[in-house]
């Protein structure tokens, strides 16, 4: 696997190239050179946008005569320009051709699971978030005919065992020519790590969290540099309607343009936090790739360029200390979601994984004292001291 290419890289093309301009690139530069000039943190400023450019709101456009589009958009569930903004700008962040957006997490994987015909077998991690579990248990395999192996991708050769000469989809991460291969890249976003670059066929977003950054957008994202895909992703949008609003497509494109001074801070909060965590009594173990005490720690250091916010770890304790210890948070918000500026705690086994079943819950660890954070870009010592606070509230001994 090659590394990410490095945030700092600057543009030194010479002044001769930057004349050069074609009708398909952005903001006129060949997409080349456009790439070349825009490290990925400049990138999700520029890509894409034109000064001053507003949102286009219009459910309907100008057709210059009869079936003829003026401005290559018909109507707005087939096509937004400021769809199109963000859609391009989300590409390039992750280095690819081709993005298609929708109205949430869950429709963009559920456009990616409608490639497969009945019989088609899946193997996906058995960690996959929740809903997707559940979207592919309870509407794919029974509805759609699919098959389904939910395996710990940690272990190769229950991977290789669970590959059958049918497979046509998986949730992994490492890459094989034969099969198609789909990375959820919602807790890394693009600007910590590229998976299509190391490989992958497909990556899939839940745009409501790191990428947009705000939580208050609810979207998600499919982002390949497969031709056939890219089309039967247009054609879902198309027939299926789960698209994105114009306004939200824009909100979007306003979060990334703080991408990289988000995730930074994420980064910085988070491992300050988890070592703290991982020296204190009241906590069992901690669980954060950026640690050298994670099990995948040196594979999250060959593939990736940082960590996010998301900490897991275990109290010393049941299911009651757990629910002290998030009802005496000040700072940390008990809400099920992750990625935005703020702070969040949550109790897994009763909260996001609740749809899990419960076998399958205590096979993946997620018990009652299992506690999940996201960690925000709040001033570090304050959450510090609620995370303090509040461990010493559930446990007041050690």
């Amino acid at each position: 696997m090659s590394r990410v290419p490095d945030a700092s890289s600057s543009c030194s093309a010479p002044s001769s190239f930057l004349p050069l301009h074609d009708k398909q690139s952005n903001n006129g530069l060949i997409p080349a050179l456009w790439n070349r000039c825009h490290p990925r943190r400049t990138r999700a400023r520029a890509m894409g946008h034109e000064p001053g450019g507003p949102a286009n709101q219009s459910v309907l456009h100008l057709q210059a005569r009869p079936a003829r589009r003026a401005k290559g958009h018909d109507y707005s569930r087939a096509g937004n320009p400021t769809r199109d903004v963000l859609q391009k700008n989300l590409a390039a962040l992750e280095d690819a051709k081709h993005c298609q957006v929708f109205s949430s997490g869950l429709a963009a994987s559920s456009a990616v699971i409608n490639l497969l015909k009945v019989g088609d077998h899946i193997v996906c991690s058995d960690d996959v978030y929740g809903g997707t579990q559940r979207y592919i248990r309870k509407v794919s395999v029974p509805n759609h005919g699919l098959e389904v192996d939910f395996v710990d991708l940690t272990k190769i050769e229950r991977l290789e065992k669970a590959i059958k000469p049918t497979r046509r989809s998986s949730d992994c991460q490492e890459a094989n020519p034969e099969i198609f291969v789909v990375v959820d890249n919602t807790f890394m976003s693009p600007y910590f790590q590229r998976p299509i670059s190391l490989g992958a066929d497909i990556v899939v977003h839940s745009i409501t969290k790191y990428i947009n950054g705000h939580s208050d957008v609810v979207m998600g994202a499919v982002v390949t540099d497969n031709d056939e895909v890219q089309q039967h992703l247009f054609f879902m949008q198309l027939a299926v309607g789960a698209v994105p609003s114009p306004f939200d497509c824009f909100l979007v494109n306003r979060g990334l343009k703080t991408l990289h001074i988000r995730m930074k801070a994420h980064y910085e909060n988070a491992l300050a936090i988890a070592k703290y965590l991982e020296v204190n009594d009241r906590v069992e173990s901690v669980l954060y790739p950026a640690l050298e005490s994670h099990p995948q720690h040196e594979v999250h250091e060959k593939q990736t360029k940082g960590m996010s916010g998301m900490i897991s770890f275990y109290l010393k304790g049941e299911l009651q200390e757990s629910r002290s210890f998030l009802s005496a948070l000040k700072v940390f918000t008990l809400a099920e979601s992750l990625g935005g500026y703020e702070s969040l705690a949550e109790l897994p086994a009763i909260m996001t994984h609740a749809s899990v079943p419960a076998e399958t819950r205590a096979e993946l660890g997620i018990t009652d004292n299992l506690i999940r954070i996201s960690v925000g870009i709040e001033d570090l010592d304050d959450l510090v001291a609620d995370l303090d606070q509040a461990l010493k509230v559930a446990i007041p001994k050690v």
